[in-house]
This record gives structure tokens, C-alpha cells and sequence, in this order.
């Protein structure tokens, strides 16, 4: 009988333990698949490129081109192609919900639907851009605040978020700005400068505009411009 007691006893030790396996394992893999969605919900924007071809055709091509280059005789609208596709699902969304506005965009943003947005975003990412050229007596300013910022008046290198050759980080969505007009650098720094344009994250752009004079504005575009891949 001490035998028998023995035995269930040791069985039952068994049955509690595969228990406690088997919870383990469905409480992993109940994480797994959470961070699965975190990850994919903080990763890189997907869509379909032909249906934002479509899509863009429809709204976007009389300003940004019918290549996404934009039009020399209205540098103040920006080259979308190449750009981030988070980026501009973010510029998009921040259109629609008025967190950014400009009196074009932020109707033709009001509209869209998330799918739209995220096939735009995935259609002029995938075109090429046609890179730009710098003023030449604007390229040492430029290149000494894009790189090295300005010490004494606090400005930081544009470099450090936007990379030594322009191109930005997708997943950090800080844009692309290697072969942009420098008009529309210039014209934007100048909004985050004052203040009106506000959708940086932590007022990063807002703080580095506030800092900067016209001239080092007018040269870091024309050198941003000059960037290339």
C-alpha cells in the first residue's frame, strides 16, 4: 500500500509539472505573438504600390510630379520620390488628422483611408529621385553646419538624424534630404522656426530651426540639395 501511495504521489508531481509546462508555454507563446503585432505595428509601413500608382495619379501628380520629382517651377512642393515610406505615411496621417497643415495637402489628405495612405507611401518610395545640384558659393557654409552644426549658437549636425549622405532612417521616419529643392528646405526650417509647423517629435526640428539664421539656412539647403546617394 506504501508502494501504491508512493506511486500516486509521484504521479501526481508529474501531472502538476507537465501543468506548469504547458502554462509556461502557452504564456510564451501569448508574449510571442504580442510582440509579433508590436513589431510589425512599429516596423516598416507596407502597401501596395500599384494601387497608391493609382491613388496618386488621381491627387498627387499635379503638384509632386507625375515621377515624384515634383516641378522646378514650383520648388516649394517636394520630391516624394525616394522618400521613406514611413515617413510619408506619417506626413500623410498627421494631414488628415491636422496635427500638420498646408492649405493644399491637408485637404487631399482628409480622405484617404489608412490602406490609401500606406499604398502612396509605398509607390513613391519605390520611384527614383533625380537628385539636385548645390549653389557652389553656398557649399562650405552648408556643409560645415550639415556636418559639424554650429557650436557657439547651439545649432546641432544636421547629420546626426539625417546621415552624412542625407538618406535619414525609415524605421526612425526622419526623411530622406539628399537632392530636395532647397527652396522647400528652406521654406520648411523656416516653418519649424516659427512655430508653424509643430508635428516634430519632442520639437526636435523646432529647437534646430529657432537657433539658425537665414544665411545658415539658405546654405544648408543648397548643400542638402547637392547631396548625393
Amino acid at each position: 500500500m506504501r508502494i501504491i501511495r508512493h506511486g500516486k504521489t509521484r504521479i501526481n508531481q508529474m501531472v502538476g509539472i507537465m501543468k506548469r509546462v504547458l502554462m509556461t508555454g502557452v504564456l510564451v507563446a501569448g508574449l510571442a505573438a504580442t510582440s509579433l503585432q508590436a513589431g510589425t505595428s512599429a516596423g516598416i509601413i507596407t502597401g501596395n504600390a500599384e494601387k497608391g500608382k493609382e491613388k496618386a495619379g488621381q491627387i498627387c501628380h499635379a503638384c509632386h510630379g507625375l515621377d515624384g520629382n515634383g516641378m522646378a517651377a514650383q520648388p516649394i512642393w517636394p520630391k516624394l520620390a525616394g522618400q521613406h515610406p514611413n515617413y510619408i505615411y506619417k506626413q500623410l496621417n498627421n494631414f488628415k488628422n491636422n496635427d500638420r497643415y498646408n492649405v493644399q495637402m491637408s485637404p487631399m489628405a482628409m480622405p484617404l483611408t489608412d490602406e490609401d495612405m500606406r499604398n502612396v507611401a509605398a509607390y513613391y518610395s519605390s520611384l527614383p529621385q533625380s537628385g539636385g545640384v548645390a549653389a557652389a558659393d553656398q557649399v562650405e557654409l552648408g556643409e560645415k553646419i550639415y556636418r559639424a552644426g554650429n557650436p557657439k549658437s547651439g545649432v546641432p549636425a544636421c547629420s546626426g538624424c539625417h546621415g552624412p549622405s542625407g538618406m535619414g532612417t525609415n524605421l526612425s521616419k526622419f526623411p530622406r534630404l539628399a537632392g530636395q529643392y532647397p527652396e522647400y528646405i528652406d521654406q520648411t526650417l523656416k516653418l519649424f522656426r516659427k512655430m508653424e509647423r509643430a508635428n516634430d517629435p519632442n520639437g526636435m526640428m523646432r529647437g534646430v530651426a529657432a537657433r539658425m539664421t537665414d544665411e545658415e539656412i539658405a546654405a544648408v539647403a543648397q548643400y542638402i540639395s547637392g547631396l548625393h546617394q
